[in-house]
């Protein structure tokens, strides 16, 4: 068997196994331990030949038990192969590592021709360093008198030199401070003071008394250099380590000191000075100067600080404090002028003048967060802006409300129309919001650190103010309309409403102002915050601050609710005049009618009014007006029915039958009719329904009274006299008439001799009542 027959497998396993044990034979091995041999032993098969337990008897008596003849024959062929792979591979092995042999061997041989000449040498050094030691010791013995003599006179010199400083040092004392050079001064007397300390109370007495006195000016002086404005940083430090080195108590300067800049703070006129850089600003003219304590400069001030600090290493928590005393006041003072209604250009031009100071203040205190502090300020302090800027917007719309109001009662002399009043608080509403928004649009697009922050929060601050603006409104329309009472009711509505006459122009004004801002300004103020609105801080999970469907809700509802309300207080004030007439007069002994009662009057009075309100502030309708050939209920009422021609004719009794049963048929043979239809905001509408309210009043006061004939008549001349009157007046003709019908049927029934007066006598005191008005 040939090498190449070996796999490649076998020989690099075989090539390595050579190499590890030629290169790093180790005897000690624990494979060579007696302990694995008993084991391998026990445990052997014919793979062990390759491992250093190898047991050649073992190995060859398991080989013949488990190897027949012809078996034995092929290993012997394949050991005698192996055999010759492994003496070739020694031969490279060795071949491999002879060159390296022979490099190590004329090395060595270099080695040895070099070292042979270095001992004569090394002798040769060792003689002269011996000669050299002899020659130094032999020096020192004849100087050694000479030199403990010389070291005695030097240390009398130092003595001498010490006592004459000692004596001197008055005047050197004297001679710094009068040229200020503090710092020699104090090195001279710090240097003397250990013998003062042994020798000042006897030898050196005067000495140290003078010493002590010129000491004690150097520390008035040092401390006037410690609390004066005008001397450097770095000479204030230096007076008050001075001081300190000469023992004395600094902590009563520290306070001094920090007392100073706490003044010195309480001393910044921060908002007049905000005010006129302001005013600077905009070009503008201070609106306050006044100051009666001198201003001084932020950045002295930052000086000081800056100075204590270095100073004073270990006051910085103090030193912060006062800096965010500093931001407080800044900002106590903008939300002073806040209260007073300033512009947003205004309100910047402080803020940069803030932000100017609070920088200054970090460069001198950066690890007091004197940034992140001012940002909370600020958020306050534009907060309360928003606020307040929706609360004057407030103010003024209520102003103008107000003004109705008190204009009604008298509280002013000249008139001030419906109309007039309506348009004002439209322009006050649309202009007052379109202004808050202009001031908040300056305020986003101002490139100022302290409002980039809080761009999305001041967003959602105005969209939060509009929601409760509006719900604001809400509570205040339903006030002033009496239907609702808050016991916070703000002063500005005078008296307050409680008790006090609703006002039912006002309402109306109320309602129409509520279409409005349904209709017209909750879409214009959705236009204009979604144009520079970019989201605010609330996430998905929560709702929107501003909900414009939820507004025109409240005010859709609102409007409807006023409206109503309205028509319910002119309806009120005619039922007055409905219960005082049919409650007055004895109607069994009615006198004969003459002429139309002054009752109509007063009605048709208050239809005017109410027709001049709503003229003035409702719209006309679109819808075309309900004459009496438009019902077909109407034209079968009880009075156009050609039974009653005859009447005239019959006797009292058999005409008051007559009527009663024509009347109950009339009723059961007419198509129903609608009477009540919704209100809608319209002139026609509105009056129509208090036209239709009023006349179903006046038929139940009908229905509470007994009549005698002549009460009767009278009844039937004021109906005649109003149907005339309210012809042109209502828009649903045909239920009026219905109505005025009704009246004349309800007042036949109940009435002791039902005669109506003739149609001649009818139109003859309707003439006569027309023209008495006419003049």
């Amino acid at each position: 068997m040939g090498v190449d027959d070996v796999p490649l497998d076998d020989k690099a396993k075989r090539m390595r196994d050579l190499l590890s044990s030629f290169y790093s034979p180790d005897p000690t091995s624990p494979s060579r331990t007696p302990n694995s041999n008993n084991t391998s032993s026990r445990f052997a098969t014919l793979d062990t030949i390759n491992t250093t337990t190898f047991d050649a008897d073992q190995y060859m008596n398991l080989l013949v038990q488990k190897s027949n003849l012809e078996g034995l024959l092929q290993r012997h062929v394949d050991m005698a192969a192996e055999i010759k792979n492994l003496d070739t591979d020694l031969q490279m092995l060795v071949y491999e590592n002879y060159n390296k042999f022979v490099s190590a061997t004329d090395a060595i041989k270099r080695m040895k021709n070099n070292i042979v000449g270095m001992e004569t040498n090394m002798e040769q050094l060792l003689e002269k360093i011996m000669s050299v030691q002899s020659r130094s010791d032999g020096v020192n013995t004849s100087l050694f008198e000479k030199r403990e003599h010389i070291e005695k006179l030097h240390r009398t010199r130092n003595l001498l030199r010490k006592v004459q400083f000692i004596y001197d040092l008055p005047a050197r004392l004297a001679k710094c401070i009068k040229s200020e050079a503090y710092a020699d001064a104090v090195k001279y007397y710090i240097g003397a003071m250990p013998i003062f300390k042994i020798y000042g109370d006897s030898s050196f007495q005067d000495c140290k008394r003078a010493s002590e006195e010129a000491v004690a000016t150097i520390i008035k002086a040092l401390q006037g250099k410690v609390f004066s404005d005008s001397e450097s940083i770095q000479a204030r430090a230096e007076a008050v380590m001075l001081l300190k080195q000469l023992d004395f108590p600094v902590n009563n300067l520290k306070v001094q000191l920090f007392e100073k800049l706490e003044q010195f703070l309480v001393d910044l006129n921060l908002e007049s000075k905000e005010i006129r850089y302001a005013s600077s600003d905009l070009g503008g003219i201070p609106v306050s100067t006044s100051s009666s304590a001198p201003e001084a400069s932020i950045r002295e001030f930052a000086e000081a600080v800056r100075a204590y600090r270095v100073i004073f290493p270990d006051s910085e928590q103090q030193l912060f404090r006062l800096a965010k005393d500093l931001a407080t006041k800044h900002f106590e003072a903008t939300k002073q002028q806040i209260k007073k209604q300033l512009s947003s250009a205004y309100l910047v031009a402080m803020l940069r003048v803030i932000w100017t100071d609070v920088l200054l203040m970090d460069e001198v205190l950066p690890e007091a967060g004197i940034c992140d502090f001012t940002f909370e300020a600020a958020h306050d302090a534009i907060k309360q802006y928003v606020a307040g800027r929706f609360s004057h917007l407030l103010l003024d719309i209520s102003g103008t409300l107000v003004k109705v109001h008190d204009s009604q009662k008298g509280v002013i002399e000249e008139e001030y129309p419906l109309q007039a009043a309506l348009e004002t608080s439209k322009k006050a509403l649309v202009q007052g919001s379109m202004d808050t928004l202009l001031d908040t649009r300056r305020l986003l697009d101002e490139n100022l650190e302290v409002l980039l922050r809080l761009t999305d929060l001041i967003i959602e601050w105005v969209q939060e103010g509009f929601q409760d603006l509006f719900r604001k409104l809400n509570d205040q329309f339903l006030v002033l309309s009496g239907k609702k009472y808050s016991a916070n009711q703000d002063l500005t509505f005078g008296e307050g409403m409680q008790g006090d006459k609703v006002l039912p122009d006002l309402v109306l004004l109320l309602a129409q102002l509520s279409v409005f801002i349904e209709q017209n300004a909750i879409t214009r103020i959705t236009e204009e915050i979604s144009s520079f609105s970019r989201g605010g801080t609330r996430g998905f999970e929560n709702s929107p601050a501003f909900i414009p469907a939820e507004i025109c809700r409240i005010f859709r509802s609102a409007g409807e609710e006023l409206l109503q309300h309205y028509i319910s207080l002119k309806t009120q004030k005619i039922l007055i005049v409905l219960k005082k007439r049919f409650t007055t007069p004895n109607w069994v002994k009615h006198k004969e009618p003459r002429e139309v009662h002054m009752f109509v009057d007063l009605l048709l009075q208050e239809l005017d009014t109410i027709l001049n309100e709503v003229k003035q502030i409702l719209p006309e309708g679109l819808h075309p007006k309900h004459r009496r050939t438009d019902s077909n209920g109407s034209t079968n009422s009880s009075r156009s029915n050609p039974l009653r021609d005859d009447r005239l004719v019959r006797s009292n009794t058999q005409k008051a039958r007559s009527q009663l049963l024509e009347s109950h048929l009339a009723k059961l043979f007419k198509q129903k009719m609608e009477i009540f239809t919704k209100v809608e905001h319209t002139q026609e509408s509105v009056i129509t329904t208090i036209i239709k309210l009023f006349l179903k009043s006046l038929q139940e006061f009908v229905r509470l009274q007994t009549f005698n004939r002549s009460g009767f008549q009278q009844i039937q001349l004021d109906i005649h006299f109003l149907k005339t009157s309210l012809k042109d007046t209502a828009e649903d003709e045909a239920a009026v008439d219905f109505l005025l019908d009704e009246v004349i049927v309800a007042a036949a029934e109940r009435c002791l001799d039902p005669i109506p007066l003739e149609p001649a006598i009818l139109d003859r005191l309707t003439q006569a009542k027309l023209a008495k008005n006419s003049e």
